[in-house]
């Protein structure tokens, strides 16, 4: 499909702007506090919350080209690329991070990509990581026959993503104090703030351990809007042991909150902020009147429920 024929991303109508819920919780209520669920799991179907706002406009910008990715064997990002492509029409490439993973059964989430059209070429974990050097990067596009595509980071987190993260920022900025989210390339986290009005203040939980979020992210600001923007800050105290990890502890929390309220609550970065959000109002983090608003940046897959 040419650049002149490919549909855009508003072709698959996105639910704009996403939802807010208000939620009567009484860890939040009797410290005087008001909780709020920015629904971005709403957004789309397939293109759930952050995967929209990040992905829109590289989708955009690819123009019919194909688009080449990267993610581990479980990238929740490879399998909202790969849902893209079908749906628009677009080639797509998913570079995994294993070579010891070619030649095994593909697990859910990538049999979920293979099965949406993406092609899966596996590269070794040393490789993998040297993937944005401009020899590593060139010789893999080489690789997949793909050396005129459009190359989207790890995670979709790049200066198209950042500012397609800061619609969220000026769709909560009205209705709360405090906007929080889950971080792991810390994209959402650097639109969002730049586009929280004056007054108001950014979350952000990493759910990676190694306290280098903030500088990623301060980069990331400057290369969307050369400065950083916004008031934001991290929490690093609720990783649960890193990406992927869960506890017994977290996962009772998440149970308990979908059975409180009805949402659905995705375990690797959503139940963490919900989970960082309750112990930050036990201790008194927020001063009372706060309104805190979480985003919802995806939801459970139902291979991963």
């Amino acid at each position: 499909m040419t650049s002149s024929t490919a549909p855009g991303p508003a072709a698959l109508s996105p639910r704009l702007p996403s939802p807010l819920q208000e939620l009567a919780d009484d860890r939040f209520t009797r410290r005087g506090l008001r909780l709020l669920l920015k629904r971005d799991d709403l957004i789309h179907p397939e293109l759930v919350g952050n995967k929209w706002r990040k992905l829109a406009p590289n989708l955009a910008a690819a123009a019919g080209r194909t688009v080449v990715t990267f993610g581990g064997a479980y990238s929740n990002h490879l399998r909202a690329t790969a849902a893209a492509g079908r749906l628009l029409g677009l080639p797509t490439v998913g570079v995994v991070r294993g070579h010891e993973l070619a030649g095994r059964p593909l697990n859910p989430s990538l049999a979920r990509c293979a099965a949406d059209g993406m092609r899966l070429h596996f590269v070794e974990r040393s490789t993998y990581r040297r993937k944005a050097e401009p020899e590593v990067l060139a010789a893999l596009l080489e690789a997949v026959g793909a050396r005129d595509a459009h190359v989207v980071p790890e995670g979709g987190s790049n200066a198209l993503a950042v500012r397609g993260c800061r619609a969220l920022g000026t769709e909560i900025g009205a209705h709360a104090d405090v906007a929080a989210v889950a971080c792991g390339t810390g994209g959402t986290l650097a639109g969002l703030a730049a586009g929280l009005p004056a007054g108001r203040r950014a979350l952000g939980i990493p759910v990676l351990k190694g306290g280098f979020l903030g500088a990623e992210i301060q980069a990331l600001q400057q290369e969307a809007f050369g400065a950083r923007r916004g008031t934001w800050s991290l929490d690093e105290r609720f990783h649960f042991g890193g990406y992927a990890r869960t506890t017994p502890e977290l996962e009772s929390f998440a149970a308990d909150f979908s059975a409180r309220h009805g949402v659905p609550v995705e375990r690797l970065y959503v139940a963490k902020l919900l989970y960082a959000l309750v112990a930050l109002a036990a201790e008194d983090a927020f001063p009372r009147g706060t309104t805190i608003a979480a985003v919802v940046t995806g939801r459970p897959f139902p291979d991963q429920a």
